[in-house]
């Protein structure tokens, strides 16, 4: 197991693995930022402890920090990943992606709203179920297919409060689209 205590350490640790899950060890042959990281699970500023509290935030700050180098996904099974750029480029994407057309009605919806308007899942969320009747956990289930699926991704913007939605073509351009 790594020690990992500072943003920095998870850099590297992300880097030396490839592909790691945030919090659980539920993906086969994948290691999990939270047993590599050594920090205590108490004394945080929040009720969380310390090391709940940087994992959370590394999870944003990795590929705010690191552009170019860390990508912040889903699994399939919805499990939160990060992954080394290299990784995702010849392993991650080759493997899991899938054109929004092999998604599911919904889904591909949600798409469209995030294409014409990039925004916040919330106000995304208020925009799906205004317009297709959905359940929060309709719209919930067609969001992690869309991650992925490698459709959509996170955006970046390192002042961001809230999880912005972009298609990945638009994030990562250089991947191609199919």
């Amino acid at each position: 197991m790594s020690e990992v205590t500072t943003l920095e350490e998870a850099f590297e640790f992300v880097q030396s693995v490839g592909i790691c899950s945030i919090f659980s060890d539920k993906i086969k042959g994948v290691p999990s930022l939270w047993d590599a990281v050594a920090l205590p699970d108490d004394q945080g500023k929040t009720k969380w402890g310390q090391r709940v509290e940087a994992i959370w935030q590394w999870k944003t700050e990795l590929p705010a920090v690191y552009p170019d180098d860390v990508f912040y996904g889903k699994y399939p099974g919805g499990h939160a990943i990060l992954t080394s750029m290299a990784y995702l480029r010849d392993e991650h994407y080759p493997k899991h992606r899938k054109p929004v057309e092999q998604c599911s009605e919904l889904a591909r919806a949600v798409y469209e709203i995030i294409r014409l308007s990039p925004n916040t899942t919330a106000e995304i969320r208020r925009e799906a179920m205004e317009l297709h009747g959905c359940t929060k956990s309709r719209f919930d289930t067609a969001l992690k297919q869309l991650q992925t699926t490698l459709n959509v991704a996170r955006s970046n913007e390192p002042d961001a409060k809230k999880d912005t939605w972009l298609p990945f073509a638009e994030l990562y351009p250089d991947f191609g689209d199919e």
